[in-house]
C-alpha cells in the first residue's frame, strides 16, 4: 500500500516553470562545527592502546608526540584585507547577522580536513583564510553575492561541511581583491517530496544525517553513506562526485542527482526534465563533480528508495588478496551482488583497519565485507546465493567482522587524528581502474609510496581495500602511515607525486570519489589532455567571466 506523506506533493515539472517552492521542511537541530584541528567531534579521538604505541614507536620509528593542539580560542588572524565598502556591499545582500569576519569563523573555513591541511593547521598556517563567511539563505541571495563579488573581483569559496582532502577549499586568489566562504548551512531544507517518481527535492546545506532525519519519518533514504557521512552536505556529494560505502546497492551520487539548480555568476541555470534524455549532451554532468570552480548548486532533486527494512553486515576471509579480487569480481560482474562489498588486503588485514574498535588485535588472510539491504525476502535470498560464490572461491566467515565494521564506519578519521597526535603521518589516497589493470595498480601505487618515504628516512606501512566496486573495474583506496619527518606536508606531498605518478602510469584514473581540488589537478589535466583542459576553460569562461568561482580549484589557470 502507498503511504500518505504528510508532505503536499507538487510535480517537479511546476516547480521547473514556476521556480523554487517553499521550504516544506528543515532538520530539527543544526550540527556542530567540527574540530578546527582534527575531523569531526573532538571527543571522539580514540586513546592510543599500548600495542599500538609500540608499533609506532618499534615499527615505524616515531620518536616525537606533539599532542592534540590547544584551543581555537588561542589562536589569532590577521585583519580581513576585504575592503569596508566590499565588505559592506556582502553584508547588505545577507544581512548583518549572516556576514561573520570573527577570527573563529574565519578559521574554521580556512582549507579542509586533509592530513596536509590539519598539519598546517596545529602549526599555525592559517595562510589563505577566507576575509569574510557569508552565509545566504535562498538561491538569490547566492545570486546577488555572485553579482557583487564578480564586480569587485572577490574570490568565492563554496562551503558545505568542510571535509574536502584534495586542496578543494584552498583558492588560488592571489590576482583578486579578496577571499569570502559561502557557508550554505542556512540553506537546508527540503523543498519537495515527490513519491509517484521517488525523488526529493533538497537545498544543498543539508548534511547527510540531516537529509535522511527528513526523509524518515516518509519511509524513504538516499542510501548515500560515504565515510564523511556524518559532517559533508548534499551539495558537496554532487560537487564532487561522491560515492558512499553503500554505492554496490544505491550507486553513486551523481547517479542518484536528476535535477539541480546552479546559481553562477552568468545567472540561474536549472537542469533535468527527466531521468533520461536525448535532447543533447547530458549537460548536468558539467556541474556535477564541478567543484564550485563553476557556480553554486542551490538545489538538487535526488533519487530515493524505500528505507530498507533490513541491513545485514558479515565478514569473510580469503587466503590472498588475490583470491578475494577474484572473488569480488565475480559477484560485481555476474551476481548476486551484495548493498556494501569491501575487500581489505593482507596489511590491512593484519592491523584491523577495515575495524579499527580492535586495531592491533590482528588478523591472517584477506577481510571481505557483503552487506544486504532490503526486505528481509531479498536480504534473505541475496545473502543466500552471494554465500555460495564466496564460499565457492575459498573464503571462511568471520562472524563478528561486519557487525564490527557497521559500528566502526565513520571512525576512521578519527583514529588519524589521534595518531597525528602521536607523531605518525597518516594520509589516504585513492583510484579507480579496470579490473585488467588493478593488480598492476595496486603494485605500482604500494611501490611509489614505499620507495618515496623510505628514501626520505621514514619507511612506511602502506595499507589497501577494495572500497566500491563496478561490472569493468573497482577502486583503490590506500592508506600510509609512517613517522613524520621535519617537513611532514612536504614529506607527504612528494610520495603523493610519487603515487599519483604511478595512478597514471598504470592507466587509472587519478581520484574515485575525493576529487580534484588543487592537489591532483596537475594529474587532473594529464588524464583529460590539452583539448579536455580548453572545454573546461571555455564553460568557466561562460559561466564565470570574473573567475571568481573556487580560482585554482579543478581547472587549471590558463
Amino acid at each position: 500500500m502507498r503511504r500518505e506523506s504528510v508532505l503536499a506533493v507538487r510535480p517537479l515539472t511546476n516547480r521547473i516553470a514556476s521556480g523554487q517552492p517553499m521550504a516544506l521542511a528543515h532538520p530539527s537541530d543544526p550540527y556542530p562545527d567540527p574540530s578546527w584541528s582534527g575531523w569531526g567531534d573532538p571527543a571522539l579521538v580514540p586513546v592510543l592502546p599500548e600495542a599500538i604505541r609500540t608499533l609506532l614507536a618499534q615499527g615505524l620509528g616515531v620518536r616525537t608526540a606533539p599532542g592534540a593542539p590547544g584551543p581555537i580560542t588561542g589562536r589569532r588572524l590577521p585583519a580581513p584585507g576585504l575592503g569596508v565598502d566590499a565588505a559592506g556591499a556582502l553584508t547588505a545582500v545577507v544581512g548583518a547577522d549572516n556576514a561573520l569576519a570573527d577570527d573563529q569563523t574565519r578559521i574554521r573555513h580556512t582549507r579542509g580536513k586533509s592530513t596536509p591541511d590539519l598539519l598546517r593547521m596545529r602549526a599555525g598556517d592559517d595562510a589563505g583564510a577566507p576575509d569574510l563567511v557569508l552565509l545566504p539563505g535562498s538561491h538569490q541571495q547566492v545570486l546577488d553575492v555572485l553579482q557583487v563579488c564578480s564586480q569587485r573581483r572577490i574570490a568565492v569559496v563554496p562551503f558545505g561541511g568542510g571535509t574536502s582532502v584534495v586542496g578543494g577549499l584552498e583558492p588560488h586568489a592571489a590576482e583578486l581583491e579578496g577571499v569570502v566562504a559561502l557557508d550554505l548551512r542556512r540553506m537546508n531544507a527540503l523543498l519537495e517530496l515527490d513519491e509517484d517518481s521517488r525523488l526529493a527535492v533538497f537545498e544543498p546545506g543539508l548534511r547527510g544525517p540531516q537529509a535522511e532525519e527528513l526523509l524518515g519519518p516518509h519511509g524513504y533514504t538516499i542510501g548515500h553513506f560515504p565515510q564523511s557521512f556524518e559532517y559533508a552536505t548534499l551539495g558537496g556529494f554532487a560537487a564532487v562526485r561522491s560515492s558512499g560505502q553503500a554505492s554496490a546497492g544505491y550507486g553513486r551520487f551523481d547517479e542518484l542527482v536528476l535535477g539541480l539548480k546552479l546559481a553562477a555568476p552568468a545567472g540561474t541555470w536549472t537542469l533535468g526534465r527527466a531521468p533520461k534524455s536525448a535532447a543533447g549532451p547530458d549537460l548536468r554532468q558539467l556541474i556535477l563533480g564541478s567543484e564550485g570552480a563553476l557556480g553554486v548548486i542551490t538545489s538538487l532533486t535526488v533519487q530515493i528508495r524505500p528505507a530498507p527494512e533490513q541491513r545485514v553486515y558479515e565478514g569473510w576471509r580469503f587466503r590472498s588478496f588475490a583470491e578475494g579480487l577474484a572473488a569480488v569480481r565475480k559477484l560485481a560482474q555476474d551476481g548476486p551482488l551484495p548493498t556494501v562489498l569491501r575487500l581489505s588486503d593482507e596489511t590491512e588485514t593484519a592491523l584491523n583497519l577495515a575495524r579499527p574498535g580492535e586495531l592491533g588485535a590482528g588478523a591472517e588472510g584477506c577481510l571481505a565485507i557483503a552487506g544486504y539491504e532490503g526486505s528481509a525476502d531479498e536480504v534473505a535470498s541475496r545473502q543466500a546465493c552471494a554465500t555460495h560464490v564466496l564460499a565457492a572461491a575459498g573464503a571462511g566467515p568471520d562472524p563478528e567482522a561486519g557487525e564490527s565494521w557497521e559500528h566502526d564506519r565513520y571512525r576512521g578519521p578519527y583514529l588519524r587524528d589521534a595518531l597525528l597526535d602521536a607523531g605518525a603521518l597518516v594520509e589516504t589516497l585513492e583510484t579507480v581502474g579496470f579490473w585488467s589493470a588493478l593488480p598492476g595498480l595496486y603494485e605500482g601505487v604500494t611501490s611509489a609510496l614505499r620507495e618515496s618515504l623510505s628514501a626520505q628516512g621514514t619507511p612506511p606501512v602502506v595499507l589497501c581495500h577494495v572500497s566500491h566496486v563496478y561490472p569493468a573495474g573497482a577502486s583503490l583506496y590506500f592508506t600510509v602511515a609512517c613517522a613524520q619527518a621535519e617537513d611532514p606536508v612536504a614529506q607527504w606531498r612528494t610520495a603523493k607525486a610519487a603515487a599519483s605518478d604511478a595512478i597514471l602510469a598504470a592507466g587509472a584514473s587519478i581520484t574515485h570519489h575525493h576529487g580534484v581540488g588543487t592537489d591532483h589537478r596537475d594529474w587532473y589535466e594529464r588524464e583529460i589532455g590539452e583539448l579536455g583542459v580548453r572545454v573546461l576553460r571555455a564553460v568557466k569562461a561562460e559561466l564565470d567571466p570574473a573567475g571568481i568561482m573556487n580560482p585554482g580549484v579543478l581547472i587549471p589557470p590558463g
